[in-house]
Parts: C-alpha cells; structure tokens; sequence
C-alpha cells in the first residue's frame, strides 16, 4: 500500500496542480494547471518525481498534514516556515516527515503560493488526462478541506541527494511583456500608450481565473458589444470599469471583453507570486 495524507488545515485556498489540461479549449474546458509552473518542477526534481507530477498549491496562509506512512516532501515556491510537529524544517529542500506527524506549511513571507511535492506525486483521479483542480468548470478534485485524505503515488526510487536549488524570488515589481491583442483598435493610441507607461498595482481581488489590476482606465474609441469569443493564457481583457485584467490559468475559454494585448506565457509565473499591491508594469514583448 502506498501512503495517504490527511489535511489537518487547508488554509485558505489548496488544490492539486499538475501541467493542467491544455489542448481542450474547444470544449469549454480551461487549461488549469499550476500557477508557477516552475516551483512545481523544481520541487518535483529535488524528489525524482516527473516534472508535471501532481502537488498540491497553497494560497497565502498554507496548510498542515499529517501522512500515515513515511514520506519525503519539497515546499518551495512562495517562501514560508515550515514546522514538523512544531519543530523548523527545511524550506525548498527535502525534509522525511514520519508517519502521524504534523508537516505545517505557514503563512507566505513573500509572495503568494506555495507549493507542497511528495515523492510519488499526489496520486487524485485524473480527469481529461489532468489531476488539477479547475476553480471554473469544477472538474479535477475539490479544493481541500478539513479532514479530506490525499492519496500519494509509488516513489520512482530513492530520493536523490538535494543539491542547490534556484527558487526564484517573489518580484518586487511584475514587469509583463505584450503584444497588442486582436481588439486593439478598440483602443485610440492613447490609451495604448498609458497601457505601457502607467503605473499600475496588483489588486487584492486576483484569484487563479485572473490577475486584476488597480490604477488607470483605459479608454475605449468603440462602446459597443462584442460577441463572445475565444480567450488564451495571458489575455488581456478590458472589462467596463477599464482596468486591465491578465487571464490565469483557470480562465474562462470564451469572454466578450475586449483583448488589449496578451502576455507572453513565461511571465505569467511571476503573476502567479504577485502579492496585492505589487506595481505592474507593461511592456512591449
């Protein structure tokens, strides 16, 4: 038999992540998937396991579990203590934690997720190839709570040796780089221009569908309506009130906002760790 993990604490959001479901778009599915797609490779590397291995993402405050047999786990991502049973462990290395005792991942000190690597991976149900949680369609396992038991998959082997590990840390300031979007010339140049030049501050009311924003609108030379249409990672969609908000992972598959500009994917990991009140900044890709 292999082990279980019980959620002593779920904090206040955790979900099993893996590479996500991409490729289904056309059937109203979203990608899903981890938010910082490399802190969950690198844990997975420092365990053996396979790069998209699932783990399990925390939100701001953690989480605490107690497996039933020995296991080895990587907490990196978002800096945060880590205790066993009370007592501190390693941050973004291996640590054995033995059956029945407490792993409690704490509050960020930094940036805003955290992730938890078990060698074996987390072993959830896979749903359309995936075992991520999608916080819009509802497909892949709930968000954790209190009391649920997360099944862990076999080993590949021995753990190997950790060796230096290049965290990447939370940005002080989330530079993203654009190219203008297919609804661009529903903007007057102006408006291009405050987008790359204005100062603007990631707002408390981001989640995995998107990464809002706080500070100026941008104005629109079309008022009117636009069917739905197709939306991609990194989107950036204007809603009424103006500000700028950048499409997650768990994004919708269709929006009839207007799309400005898209980021480039690999800057979307850092979007991932930009806490509330961090300035954003665009650029020209």
């Amino acid at each position: 038999m292999t082990a279980t993990i019980t959620t002593v604490r779920s904090g206040a959001l955790t979900t099993v992540q893996d590479s996500g479901r991409p490729g289904h778009a056309h059937l109203g599915v979203p990608r899903s998937g981890a938010l910082d797609a490399p802190a969950m490779r690198l844990a997975n590397r420092l365990l053996g396991n396979a790069p998209d291995a699932a783990v399990l993402e925390t939100t701001l405050t953690g989480c605490a579990l107690r497996p039933d047999r020995d296991v080895t786990v990587v907490v990196g991502g978002a800096p945060c203590p880590v205790t066993l049973d009370g007592r501190p462990v390693a941050w973004g290395a291996p640590v054995r934690v033995p059956a029945g005792t407490v792993l409690n991942v704490g509050t960020v000190t930094g940036g805003v997720r955290s992730y938890v690597a078990v060698a074996g991976g987390v072993a959830a149900e896979r749903v359309l190839g995936s075992r991520s949680t999608d916080l819009l369609s509802g497909l892949g396992p709930e968000p954790l709570r209190d009391g649920d038991v997360v099944p862990v998959g076999v080993p590949a082997g021995p753990v190997p040796l950790p060796g230096a590990a290049p965290w990447t840390a939370p940005p002080a300031e989330l530079v993203l780089p654009v190219r203008l979007g297919p609804r661009a010339d529903w903007f007057p140049p102006s408006a291009l221009r405050t987008l790359t030049s204005a100062a603007y501050r990631v707002s408390p009311h981001s989640n995995r569908i998107g990464l809002r924003t706080e500070g100026p609108a941008l104005e629109r030379v079309s008022t009117g309506e636009l069917p739905s249409e197709g939306m991609v990672l990194g989107a950036v969609q204007v809603p009424p009130d103006g500000r700028p908000v950048i499409f997650l992972h768990d994004h919708p598959t269709t929006g009839g906002y207007p799309v400005v500009a898209v980021v480039a994917e690999p800057a979307l990991a850092a979007a991932a760790q930009a806490a509330a009140g961090t300035p954003v900044r665009f650029t020209h890709a």
